[in-house]
């Protein structure tokens, strides 16, 4: 998906955060690369009523009785698998095509879209923004969502293996729901703040209200080690450029998910942060060959399967070291790559309605290819009759072979079996907004001071002038600051908010509200890494301008002089 517009954050109010301490940042070029090290456990918290008062305690969150050593997660058992394969056995080859599509719908109409995928019998519908009801305040209307994913759930969930109900929920500028779901910063913020247990607690919690609403996959788990500023796509959505560190943090955030009973996606396989086109447009080029793809992108997909990950979510990339001039969604050798790796899960392909995919194929013949490469689910074919129908008639026809088809839907069948199981033992689903305070915490860890003052203020006084930003990240900060007593006007320091593709910005203190590299230029005396946009971001910010918080977060990629491992010690 692309990057989508900063959430409407004038819309919710921001709350303030509490006092620590702070020490000074390493100094560019000479801190050595800490981007794997953990924060201190210290972390702020704070209600909106209480926000001059300490506490040293990170809010708490429901414990799952899941363990890593549970066999129910790890993923589907022998019986799963049994028993889905006499499921696909009793299916016509129809509907066997229908068992590993997933559509899109536009609009409102969750009905109409639960009538198709009832006649299609699909797989499952994933939701994108414009399915999302607003209420009269200009939030998600949380019950209207509840009653439209019932609705697409009504009619297939009878099937033993239920229905799949997916959405893109990273956190951060890829959040298809926004308030009042809990708002949270980026992957990159998590990669700053350096604690996967940190990751895999708000990965929980974040999965738990998505579980509230009826989910059942989130595609939130980004794998991508990113290039940095000539990275376009990823950018501040990757935990960072250390392959190490990334896949450290997918597999917290893969092991949150399923402790919350909701499976992760691990995309883009096989890594969309080193590459400088955009998918979503056209076929990027991806020229590592084979050794440099193993050193680097694919480390943290490794990591994620021998953590467990049970989706690989395959992007749409031209690599040549596997496959010249073929998507790796629709590239066999792409997906032996896969499988050689020890994934024995489902292998979802990136949405097939993105220029990489509909500039040269059809929707039947992008379906059918993708299957007959390997894929076992396919995300949003342009037009999912037309994919049903290239995959019945390519199987009829022998370009793609029976058992092909029935690979992939009864490994779709087993994870709906085994996900159904796995819910049984999550943690209680949580309300809509009930771990604000845990994202507030996240966002104060992950904050990075580049230069500046850590154990002082960076700005003085009780007013700042506020420049940059967008509407509704002016309004987020104006919040923030007001809760915290501090005035936003014509006077005071001068406080620059830079977003995703600002030019360079001079002020007392530069903010960059999204990936990093835009500070790389800068001149200011004061520069900070806040990688998100969100209420809570904003909240946080204003605290460690005040120097009321710790900011202990690191960088995890190079901007300009300023190395990985740049910040504040904790």
């Amino acid at each position: 998906m692309p990057r989508p517009l900063a959430a409407s954050a004038a819309l919710f109010a921001a709350t303030s955060l509490l006092a620590t301490g702070c020490s000074k940042p390493s100094a560019p070029n000479s801190a050595p690369s800490s981007s794997g090290s953990k924060s201190s456990s210290s972390t702020a918290s704070a209600s909106p009523s209480a926000s001059s008062s300490d506490s040293d305690s990170p809010t708490p969150v429901p414990t799952s009785s899941l363990k890593s050593d549970d066999p129910d997660f790890r993923g589907p058992n022998d019986d799963d698998r049994r028993r889905a394969e006499g499921y696909v056995k009793g299916m016509s080859v129809e509907d066997r095509a229908g068992a590993v599509l997933i559509q899109e719908y536009k609009g409102r109409n969750a009905k109409a879209a639960a009538a198709k995928a009832a006649k299609l019998k699909l797989a499952g519908t994933i939701i994108m923004g414009d399915n999302v009801p607003t209420a009269k305040n200009g939030t998600a209307d949380v019950e209207a969502m509840k009653k439209d994913i019932a609705d697409l759930r009504a009619v297939t969930d009878k099937r033993p293996w239920g229905t799949i109900v997916t959405v893109d929920q990273e956190g951060g500028t890829v959040a298809r729901l926004r308030a009042p779901l809990t708002q949270w910063p980026t992957p990159m913020t998590f990669g700053a703040a350096g604690d996967p247990a940190r990751t895999e607690k708000a990965s929980m919690a974040m999965n738990s209200e998505l579980a509230q609403l009826g989910f059942t996959l989130n595609n939130g788990t980004v794998a991508d080690a990113t290039i940095g500023a000539d990275d376009p796509t990823i950018g501040a959505r990757s935990y960072g450029e250390d392959p190490a560190l990334v896949s450290r943090m997918a597999r917290a955030s893969v092991d949150g998910a399923k402790k919350a009973g909701v499976l992760s996606s691990v995309k883009h396989f096989p890594g969309h942060g080193s590459v400088t086109g955009d998918s979503h447009i056209g076929l990027p080029e991806q020229d590592a060959s084979l050794d440099q793809l193993k050193a680097r992108d694919l480390k943290p997909f490794q990591g994620a399967i021998d953590g467990g990950a049970n989706v690989v979510m395959m992007g749409h990339l031209d690599v040549p070291a596997l496959e010249p001039g073929v998507p790796t969604s629709l590239s066999p050798v792409a997906y032996r790559q896969l499988r050689s790796m020890g994934f024995k899960g489902v292998a979802m392909t990136d949405a097939l309605n993105m220029g990489a995919i509909t500039e040269s194929y059809g929707p039947g013949e992008a379906a059918a290819r993708a299957l007959g490469a390997g894929a076992d689910l396919l995300l949003m074919p342009a037009d999912v009759d037309a994919a049903r129908s290239g995959i019945v008639d390519a199987v009829k026809s022998g370009k793609v072979s029976e058992s092909r088809l029935n690979e992939a839907a009864e490994r779709v069948v087993a994870m709906g079996l085994w996900q159904k199981r796995l819910a049984e033992k999550r943690v209680p689903p949580a309300q809509p907004g009930s771990s604000e305070e845990l994202s507030r915490e996240d966002s104060v860890a992950g904050a990075t001071i580049l230069t500046g003052q850590c154990s002082a203020p960076l700005v003085k006084g009780d007013s700042v002038r506020l420049v940059g930003g967008d509407p509704a990240d002016r309004a987020a900060f104006a919040a923030a600051a007001k809760e915290s007593g501090l005035k936003v006007g014509s006077s005071g320091p001068t406080v620059a908010l830079a977003g995703y593709g600002s030019a360079p910005m001079n002020a007392d203190v530069v903010v960059a509200t999204d990936g990093p590299w835009v500070l790389a230029d800068s001149t200011a005396p004061a520069k900070v890494a806040l990688y998100s946009a969100t209420p809570n971001s904003f909240s946080a910010l204003v605290a460690v301008l005040r120097g009321k918080v710790t900011a202990t977060g690191k960088l995890t990629t190079q901007v300009g002089p300023y190395k990985a491992g740049t910040g504040c010690s904790s």
